[in-house]
């Protein structure tokens, strides 16, 4: 750990290790706001909360610079929470323990909540710096981002005060965003009889391990694998070569992540097993040359277990592995606004059997465009619904249309181009921002994001660039010297 108060810069590096040792799964974020309160009172700040648990941290300006505009610089506090297998952690009582590598810093098995640990840092770092020039500041924290935007959806008109917003929650170093797309989820529940196992059953588990997963807005076009799509495309075509039952999947975690992980027990007679293994391992090698390059630490696992007490009777096993076949996953349009964007996609996040005989299938749909949104959300019921299965949609969130005239972008891309000497790239982002939300209570709100290299995001795979957060800082403080 003590690693990290050797990089630069300092003390964003060492709050950053701080904020690591604090559990804040997204909706059990009382530890991380505690520690942020008392943040604030070390350090003479003053400190309010609104009712959905948002915390604001206010900085006057420095000396000559009261009468300039009020600058919010704003995070969330949440992070996701994702480990591997092996891994042993509780994410509502364990640190993070992160570490470097190769100029970069993860953690140990598990997310490594750069997203957006590194903004809340960032924020504390100029809360307490003594040698910056800015005007008056409000530090926005904002509750529950990661898994329903409750923070910015609950944000109270009036709470904050200034028209200027940066967000400091973007995951590419030399980009600058000025919008983002909408979000819906899309969930079906499946009921299923269960059924006694025929005489002379043989049980197997599947599984699917070592895919990237990753973000599913800012990765969901790089042709990533999904544990989800890829078991079941086995299932469906062993089911027509053997006498194949199933007695559990499950795959996936997190709405907002591609699935990584996924597996199946399932139960063939006895006299089937040697073939079922062998169709398996063909599979599994055709899977490794399809994703070599995608996926090159994909396994594809299988061991014996013991009998379960039931199956899932044949005929909602048959409209559950079509339903997943069916189900819409990845890229749905590019934009024609913002060439070389994603414009509309969906996440097929996971697939679980759960209590009372029932599978519980969610997804995500993202676009900038909100018509397009609810296409994409009604093409997913659609497939639902012909599958037999019980849906229901989230609230959604809005987009964030890009205002090419914004005056903070202007002011921030003049600083990058002084700073490092070359234009950022000034675009929109797939993934979703609470900066939409943030729109709907205060339409006078002018905003960018920006942020350093983060890769392997709402994954263990998450990582971010050393290098990058020192011009993450640079830009930072240049962009507050030159807002009047």
């Amino acid at each position: 750990m003590s690693g990290l108060k050797s990089l630069s810069p300092q003390p964003l590096w060492s709050y950053f290790e701080e904020i690591c040792q604090i559990p804040r799964p997204s909706k059990k974020e009382e530890k991380i706001i505690r520690f942020l309160r008392d943040f604030a009172e070390r350090n003479g700040l003053k400190a309010c909360q609104d009712e959905i648990g948002n915390l604001l941290i206010s900085k006057p300006a420095t000396s000559g610079r009261e009468k300039d505009q009020v600058v919010i610089l704003q995070s969330h506090v949440d992070m996701v929470c994702e480990k591997n297998n092996e891994t042993v952690h509780n994410f509502e009582i364990d640190p993070i323990k992160p570490f470097i590598s190769d100029g970069w810093v993860m953690a140990e098995g598990t997310t490594l909540g750069s997203d957006d640990g590194i903004g809340m840092a960032a924020q504390m770092a100029v809360l307490t710096a003594t040698d910056l020039s800015h005007g008056p500041l409000e530090c926005l924290f904002t509750v529950d981002e990661e898994t329903g935007l409750s923070g910015a959806f609950g944000l109270e008109p009036g709470f904050i005060h200034g028209n200027i917003l940066l967000n400091l929650d973007s995951e590419d170093e030399g980009e600058l965003f000025i919008g983002c797309a909408g979000g819906i989820d899309t969930v079906g529940t499946l009921k299923y009889i269960p059924e006694s196992l025929p005489a002379g059953s043989f049980a197997a588990k599947l599984e699917i391990q070592g895919l990237i997963g990753g973000h599913s807005g800012d990765d969901i076009h790089k042709n990533r694998g999904n544990a989800n799509k890829i078991l079941n495309r086995f299932l469906i075509d062993a089911s027509k070569l053997f006498d194949l039952r199933i007695a559990d999947f499950n795959g996936g975690n997190l709405r907002n992540a591609i699935a990584r992980e996924a597996f199946s027990v399932v139960v063939v007679p006895h006299s089937q097993k040697e073939s079922l293994i062998v169709e398996w391992n063909v599979f599994a090698s055709e899977m490794e040359f399809e994703f070599e390059y995608a996926e090159p630490k994909l396994k594809m696992l299988h061991q014996s277990v013991l009998l379960p007490e039931y199956i899932m009777d044949r005929d909602t096993q048959g409209r559950l592995l079509k339903l997943i076949a069916a189900c819409p996953h990845g890229v749905l349009e590019m934009s024609s606004r913002m060439i070389g964007m994603v414009e509309t996609s969906s996440n097929l996040a996971s697939v679980k059997f759960s209590g009372e005989n029932e599978i519980v299938l969610v997804t995500s749909q993202r676009s900038e465009i909100d018509s397009r949104k609810q296409m994409a959300a009604e093409m997913v019921e659609s497939a639902m619904m012909l599958a037999g299965v019980t849906v229901s949609h989230s609230e959604g969130y809005p987009g964030w249309t890009p205002n090419p005239d914004s005056l903070v972008a202007k002011i921030t891309a003049d600083s990058y181009k002084k700073l490092f000497g070359n234009e950022p790239l000034v675009k929109s982002i797939h993934a979703g921002l609470e900066c939409g939300l943030f729109l709907e209570k205060y339409p006078e709100l002018d905003m960018v994001s920006f942020g350093p290299t983060i890769r392997g995001a709402h994954s263990p795979g998450e990582r971010i660039d050393i290098e990058t957060v020192d011009k993450f800082w640079k830009l930072l403080v240049d962009v507050l010297e030159n807002i009047r």
